[in-house]
Order: structure tokens, then C-alpha cells, then sequence
């Protein structure tokens, strides 16, 4: 019975640290009674009744099983370990990984992170290279990706089937190698993730470039490198990159690249981030 009291205790706990917009949910006007999420607008995030949820919180709901749990942990938006301890505090089989696909909202103040940084090119990626946001720079810094529809847009599917892919990068092998390393790494993390498993199954089948290396078995996450673009619009620069895990994001990460002021490629940069600049 404490089990189940500490269950309900953590879910009230972690449903009033997430505001209705971090969810996904409109903003509303006037004051809310509840601090953070109501039960309903978690169950209805979920996917399960109001009756259910309410059950489980209180204590009278036994034998969730991990596809709830999995679903509550992401409107949660658990960590790892918060999200190990809801699966023990419901006594349930923890799954390797979230096999459900992460949400794809960018919050705010990440959003101002890259503004901040302008004229710097950002970008904010998923786990599986999903470009979810960028500032004008970052986006600018990929030709073409634009016209991609906003759910198509990816790195490593750029890097490997835009028609600019190969040509944009003046160290395209370096940079493929890279890529693909990561994939293995995120697959490796998350096994079951759909994001990566489709995008993995859609590279091997149409990049016969992507199948030789992803074969290789290379693995390794990306935290900082270089790259040598060859711009159509601003010319060739070479950029190194820092990526930084971004914090409630399931897997989220800011990419920003730089370059030494005083020098070419550092002029060049600028140039992405000028207005009249178009990709």
C-alpha cells in the first residue's frame, strides 16, 4: 500500500512542475487552480481515461502496464532515473529504452537560446537528427533543407539524400562517418525508439553510402567537431560545433557552430545571418 501511496504522491508531484505550454497544451487566461498539469489534461495527454489516471494516483489503479507508464513519462517529461522510479513505484518491468516517439516541442527559453547566440548558426536536434528549431543563420547554414516539409527535416537525412548534401560539405566523408556513428550510439540508447529505427530503415535502403558505414559498426556521440562548408551563397568556411544537451528534452540537443573572429570564415558566417541572405 506505500508503494501505491508513493506512486500517486510522485505523479502529483511531477504533473505540478510541468506548465500546460510545456505539454503542448494553448495558454489559457486567468488563474489556475492547480499548479501545473490537472489530472485530466494528463490522461487526456496520455492517452488514457480521467477515471484510470485518477485511480492510479490514488493508490487504486494496480498493474500499469509499461506502455501507460511509458506514455505518462513523456507528458511527465521524465528524465531516466524519474522515469526508472515510476516504473518501480508501479512494480513494473523497466524497458530498456522509451520506445514512444519524444515529442518534438522546443521549449521557449531554448528557442531565446538560439536567438542568443545569433549570429552564430544554432540548431536544436533531436536524438534522432530531427531538426526541430533553429535561428536564420542555422537554418541558412544547410541550402535547401528549407523546402523539406518542417517533419522531414533532418541531418543526417540531409547529409546523406538532399541533392546538396554531398556538395555543401567539403569534408562529406568525415561528416557521414560522424553521423552515422551517432545513430549507432542513439540506437544503441534507445533500441526500440521508433524516430530512430525509421530513420536508420529509410538510409540503409535508399543510401548505399549509409548501409557500407552503417555496417562498419563506428559508435560514438557527437559533442564538438568541425566542418567544411562550401555555401553556395557565402562561400567556403570552415566551423567548429559544441553540442549541448539540452535539459527536459528527451534526447534534445543545441548544435552551435563558431569561428575565430578576424578570419574568413568567420566573416563568412556572419554573412548567413544577414537579412538579403537567402538559401
Amino acid at each position: 500500500m506505500a508503494a501505491k501511496t508513493d506512486l500517486g504522491e510522485f505523479l502529483r508531484a511531477r504533473r505540478s512542475r510541468i506548465a500546460p505550454q510545456e505539454a503542448g497544451l494553448p495558454a489559457t487566461t486567468g488563474r489556475r487552480r492547480t499548479p501545473g498539469l490537472r489530472r485530466e489534461e494528463v490522461a487526456m495527454l496520455a492517452g488514457v481515461s480521467i477515471e484510470y489516471y485518477t485511480r492510479l494516483e490514488q493508490g487504486k489503479q494496480g498493474n500499469p502496464s509499461p506502455a501507460v507508464l511509458e506514455a505518462i513519462a513523456g507528458v511527465l517529461r521524465l528524465g531516466e532515473e524519474e522515469r526508472k522510479h515510476l516504473f518501480e513505484l508501479a512494480n513494473a518491468p523497466v524497458a530498456r529504452s522509451a520506445a514512444a516517439r519524444p515529442p518534438r516541442q522546443v521549449r521557449a527559453e531554448v528557442r531565446r537560446l538560439l536567438d542568443i547566440v545569433a549570429p552564430h548558426p544554432a540548431q536544436v536536434l533531436s536524438r534522432a537528427n530531427d531538426l526541430l528549431a533553429a535561428n536564420e543563420a542555422g537554418m541558412r547554414l544547410l541550402p535547401g533543407i528549407e523546402e523539406w516539409p518542417a517533419a522531414s527535416r533532418n541531418t543526417a537525412r540531409y547529409t546523406f539524400l538532399h541533392p546538396q548534401g554531398r556538395s555543401v560539405y567539403g569534408n562529406w566523408d568525415e561528416v557521414a562517418a560522424a553521423t552515422v556513428a551517432h545513430l549507432r550510439a542513439a540506437a544503441g540508447t534507445y533500441p526500440d525508439a521508433p524516430d530512430v529505427l525509421a530513420l536508420v530503415g529509410e538510409l540503409a535502403v535508399k543510401s548505399r553510402e549509409f548501409a557500407a558505414l552503417w555496417d562498419r559498426y563506428d559508435v560514438g556521440k557527437r559533442a564538438n567537431g568541425r566542418k567544411c562548408f562550401r555555401h553556395p551563397v557565402v562561400g567556403s568556411m570552415t566551423l567548429t560545433y559544441e553540442v549541448l544537451t539540452v535539459a527536459r528534452s528527451d534526447g534534445h540537443r543545441l548544435v552551435v557552430y563558431q569561428a575565430e573572429p578576424g578570419t574568413p570564415d568567420h566573416d563568412a558566417m556572419l554573412l548567413l545571418g544577414m537579412a538579403q541572405v537567402s538559401g
